[in-house]
């Protein structure tokens, strides 16, 4: 019988927005949670000196800007991929293949061509696993809202419907950052928010959307040159490029248990930061969720006698509320890092115990939502439903 892990150390690809916040939850992860260490060995970036600074902020014991050589290193046992989108298949293929443990942000990849070569390599390691950072989730309202829909609480689901609004490239200026190119991003606020709200709808109610029907529109047509410098901010010069994605997107779908489902995606909504929200209507009641006060999860029962039906407001902060217990007392908030937190967590629980977290996602389940952003995009060009494969 093979001995249980102690420690696992963990190597880093990528230093910037993601990079930070992976970082945290790895240096967070056993002061609340009784798993095998995280031993935060290396983090690559192309930068050295950059990463340098990365690997001294955060206490990563090395720094490398040689990805290959990272994952092929006898020491490590997770890789962690947190690069732009366009890295995410090559980089957790070669991690597979050098017989690692591979965490890898979302989405998943490009398109389904590269997640199904991603799920390939996945089901070859043999006794290596693979999860994807969906890390809302990880929110406990959201994981309570999915208690409740297994329960039965609001019966068969009749409508799906989310928003993920943000305002952060509305300055027309604002730099041709790489989250604006799709040979970098592969799209602009579909794959990098729509993406988490239809994995978060997909996880809530356990259905898969069968059907789309979408519209996208890019408002900025060309934007100054620049690039990144830490979080959503960015510096350009006087030379402009072409915006190859699009500033929002609109998708209406069909799902598999016959639910209708809207998804709404966008960095043009003045007045919103991260407004991710997601509302379920079933015959038996109805459940609301809004990013911008994630420890609440809204409820609305209507078996109640009448006189007594009203949206409850659960504050998700007991300590059989889903993950809460690893925290502070109830009432207590927790924020956006302990997604992640709770993320580092599962996936050592996962690789200490031998198998797959059961809220995942790993990468097959991962190619599902992929299925669902590909078939919006042909939607948008041909401007007809389009089947998800799902």
């Amino acid at each position: 019988m093979a001995k249980k892990a102690s420690a696992l150390n963990v190597a880093l690809i990528g230093t910037k927005f993601m990079g930070k916040a992976h970082s945290n939850a790895w240096s967070q992860v056993n002061h609340f949670w009784q798993r095998p260490r995280a031993v935060k060995k290396v983090v690559c970036g192309r930068d050295e000196q950059g990463t340098q600074a990365m690997a001294e902020t955060w206490g990563w014991e090395e720094a490398s800007t040689d990805w290959q050589k990272t994952v092929r290193r006898k020491d490590i046992d997770i890789v962690d991929v947190c690069t732009p989108n366009h890295n995410h298949a090559e980089i957790a293929i070669e991690a597979l293949k050098a017989g690692k443990h591979v965490l890898c942000e979302k989405p998943l990849a490009m398109n389904v061509a590269e997640c199904e070569a991603m799920t390939k390599a996945a089901k070859a390691a043999k006794g290596k696993l693979n999860f994807v950072c969906y890390n809302y989730r990880r929110v406990p309202a959201v994981s309570y809202a999915r208690q409740l829909v297994q329960e039965g609480r609001i019966g068969r689901v009749y409508h799906i419907r989310c928003v993920y609004l943000q305002s952060w490239i509305m300055d027309p200026n604002f730099p041709l950052v790489w989250r604006l190119q799709g040979d970098l991003a592969g799209s602009g606020p579909h794959g990098d928010l729509n993406a988490h709200i239809i994995d978060a709808a997909r996880f809530i109610t356990g259905d898969e959307i069968t059907e789309v029907v979408s519209a996208f529109e890019t408002f900025i047509k060309e934007r100054p040159l620049g690039a990144m410098t830490g979080g959503l901010s960015a510096k350009g010069g006087s030379k402009t490029g072409k915006v190859t994605v699009e500033d929002a997107a609109l998708i209406l779908g069909r799902t598999q248990g016959g639910a209708l489902a809207s998804f709404e995606a966008t960095r043009f909504a003045q007045g919103r930061k991260n407004g991710n929200a997601i509302e379920i209507n079933g015959e038996k009641g109805a459940l609301r969720f809004e990013f911008e006060d994630m420890n609440r999860l809204k409820f609305y029962d209507a078996t109640q006698p009448s006189k007594l039906q009203g949206w409850t407001d659960i504050l998700v902060t007991e300590a059989d509320h889903p993950y809460f217990g690893a925290y502070w007392p109830a009432g207590h908030i927790i924020g956006y890092e302990h997604t992640f937190i709770n993320i580092a967590a599962d996936c050592l629980e996962a690789i200490g115990a031998g198998k797959a977290a059961q809220c995942g996602p790993t990468f097959a389940d991962s190619t599902q939502t992929q299925r669902v952003l590909e078939a919006a995009q042909r939607s948008a060009k041909s401007k007809k439903w389009e089947k998800t494969g799902c």
